[in-house]
């Protein structure tokens, strides 16, 4: 008799495994509390999209969020205005994994959380923006509620996001699709006070276009590709970001590239970034999936149903 329980038996080393790898994704990426109560109440509330909206699908999967995320990062440095006030009251560099936690606490949030919960993380936000200003080394003054600023930082972050899906997703979706995202996403950066919006793939090339003469790596922008490109708390998380962080530099316009002065040969991204990228993110997406999150909002709409 080993006095175990049949339950027991029947953990595996595999399944042991994936389980110590999703506590340490949720670790890393969510904190230690997944806040499960804005997913799971109330009985078939749809929240700000509802499972049969695009938002959900790009933003449920884990390897193209991660590497999308990385790229919306090194995209929105480039702005001297937003990089001015990340750089001026971020504590992205003392509290890295802070910074990341309360980031994806918001997007799966406003995403799959309740209407309530995703209104209560906006306004969140909307309140702490006011407190957020000061002049960029240049001189010039910003302000975190600038809705030409809260533009051009939600477009970067969803491009970013659908151009990891893109990539790294077994399912990318058509081209009607991609506007159906962008129109749905709009709404969160509206909500939080951002102006002219792009709602499809042509209007975010147009806006992309346009803003580029205003974008410039500054020294501030650089250090943060730097610090970015190190990150790791481990040894084994410093190696698994690294590998997703390559594959996000394939991520960015060419033309980001150059201005951060990021050098990955093409076939190095094609030949080597781009599939340890994808090896990473398929062991996270069968780590991840289905995620705890994921069965709160499932079970939401099946109470509903």
């Amino acid at each position: 008799m080993t006095g175990r329980t049949p339950q027991a038996r029947r953990v595996t080393p595999l399944a042991a495994f994936r389980a110590r790898l999703l506590a340490e994704v949720n670790a890393s990426v969510h904190g230690p509390n997944l806040h499960l109560e804005r997913y799971d109440r109330p009985a078939g509330d749809p929240g700000l999209f509802g499972p049969q909206s695009v938002v959900w699908r790009v933003n449920g999967h884990p390897a193209g969020m991660l590497t999308g995320g990385f790229a919306a990062l090194l995209l929105q440095s480039l702005h001297p205005l937003a990089m001015a006030a990340v750089d001026g009251h971020s504590d992205f560099r003392s509290d890295p994994t802070g910074r990341l936690n309360r980031t994806a606490r918001f997007v799966t949030t406003t995403t799959f959380g309740s209407t309530a919960a995703a209104g209560e993380a906006i306004e969140h936000v909307r309140r702490l923006h006011p407190r957020i200003h000061g002049r960029a080394p240049d001189g010039r003054p910003y302000r975190a509620d600038d809705p030409d600023l809260l533009t051009w930082v939600h477009t970067a972050e969803v491009s970013c996001f659908l151009a990891g899906h893109q990539v790294f997703s077994a399912t990318p979706l058509s081209a009607a699709e991609c506007d159906r995202y962008y129109a749905e996403a709009a709404l969160v950066g509206e909500r939080l006070g951002a102006a002219g919006v792009p709602r499809s793939a042509a209007e975010v090339d147009r806006y992309l276009a346009r803003i580029r003469p205003e974008l410039l790596a500054t020294p501030a922008a650089l250090d943060c590709v730097r610090f970015l490109r190190g990150f790791g708390r481990s040894p084994r998380e410093r190696v698994a970001t690294g590998l997703l962080m390559n594959g996000s530099i394939g991520l960015l316009p060419r033309w980001a590239r150059a201005e951060l002065g990021i050098r990955r040969p093409g076939l190095v991204r094609a030949g080597w970034d781009r599939p340890a990228a994808r090896a990473i993110g398929r062991v996270l997406v069968w780590a991840c999936g289905p995620s705890e999150i994921q069965r709160a909002v499932r079970q939401r709409m099946a109470a509903g149903g």
